[in-house]
């Protein structure tokens, strides 16, 4: 059932929105290793990134990229599209093994992927009508044995929407809840093992919801400006997932251009904050206004301690030819002085 806050943690409720109180750690920089290629022409394009580990040969793994005007690119892991799926106004996308979701307002639903592990190719196989306006924040999570994609919406609304893939050539799911939250979300992650989702009310904070019991009601872990580092717009959440529950969870706070980086186990304390300045060895930019975010756990090649992907709102000017950066996790582990935690071996 849904694990009652400390009162530590609790108090998160008591912040005014309208005093900032000083922040709790000194904001550390690191950079990006590699970028994708960017997007031509000016306007806010791209946003949301998620990443496939092949099961065999990591160096093969792919980047998934939305692209809010036209689809769905595919970039490989030294930054080069490789595909461009033109399937209308992709705004969010997640993976679970070959699987990946995306919130399309083309269709007004879902739209699904299939990712072919004998040469990386991805197919759309099929899209989901919803029943609500504007699909714009979507997340994948096994729960209770079945593949789950939970939306969120501008009114504040989140659905979970039951899939079975028996047959991955025709994609079908059905709405098995909703919640409602008081202001827009957006970013959300699946907490698998701990049947857990987070959640992100853009200019409140961010939410925990145990997904494994019904009638549940979520907890705020984190208010914007309350010294952790948080601010609004909260967008990108992410999870890099240690084994027996360990790891750690990562949000953008777009308007501060930083990252709050969270332990993964309640009380779920704050463990420091970074932003991505320019590269020195890359030659890459700082990364402003990110909107979405993923992390692998799993080494890939390059990055032995796990991957993070982050959308870059300009490069290098603001919304410039748009792209995603590519950051080794062991950079944030060094920065913010992380316990080492021996990582999942789900394939995301």
């Amino acid at each position: 059932m849904f694990r009652i806050l400390p009162a530590a943690v609790a108090m998160v409720f008591l912040f005014s929105c309208a005093t900032i109180p000083q922040l709790n750690f000194d904001i550390k920089q690191i950079s990006a290793t590699t970028e994708t290629e960017p997007v031509s022409g000016f306007g806010d394009i791209l946003d949301d990134p998620a990443i496939w580990v092949h099961p065999a040969r990591t160096e093969h793994s792919l980047i998934l990229g939305t692209n809010k005007n036209e689809g769905l690119h595919v970039y490989s892991l030294n930054g080069k599209e490789l595909q461009f799926l033109d399937v209308g106004r992709i705004n969010n996308v997640d993976i679970r093994g070959s699987i990946a979701v995306a919130s399309n307002d083309e269709v007004n639903g879902l739209s699904w992927f299939k990712i072919r592990d004998i040469d990386g190719t991805v197919s759309h196989i099929g899209d989901t009508l919803v029943d609500r306006i504007e699909p714009y924040g979507v997340c994948l999570g096994m729960i209770d044995g079945a593949l789950t994609a939970a939306v969120t919406y501008k009114d504040g609304a989140i659905e979970f929407w039951e899939t079975n893939f028996a047959d991955t050539s025709s994609p079908h799911a059905k709405l098995v809840q909703t919640k409602h939250f008081s202001s827009q979300l957006e970013g959300c992650v699946f907490d698998d093992n701990e049947s857990m989702i987070f959640i992100g009310e853009e200019t409140v904070g961010i939410w925990a919801l145990d997904v494994g019991v019904a009638d549940t009601q979520p907890g705020l872990i984190d208010r914007v400006n309350s010294g952790s580092g948080l601010t609004a717009d909260v967008e990108g959440l992410s999870l890099w997932r240690g084994q027996q529950g360990h790891g750690y969870l990562v949000a953008s706070a777009q308007n501060a251009d930083q990252f709050v980086v969270y332990n993964r186990q309640p009380p779920y304390s704050p463990q420091g904050v970074f932003r991505i300045g320019p590269g020195e060895s890359s030659q890459s930019d700082a990364v402003t206004h990110t909107d979405g975010l993923d992390i692998s756990s799993m080494a890939v090649t390059g990055y032995p301690r796990g991957l993070m992907v982050v959308h870059d709102d300009g490069n290098p000017a603001p919304k410039q030819n748009q792209n995603f950066k590519l950051i080794d996790w062991s950079s944030v582990e060094q920065i913010l002085d992380l316990s080492p935690q021996t990582p999942e071996t789900i394939l995301h």
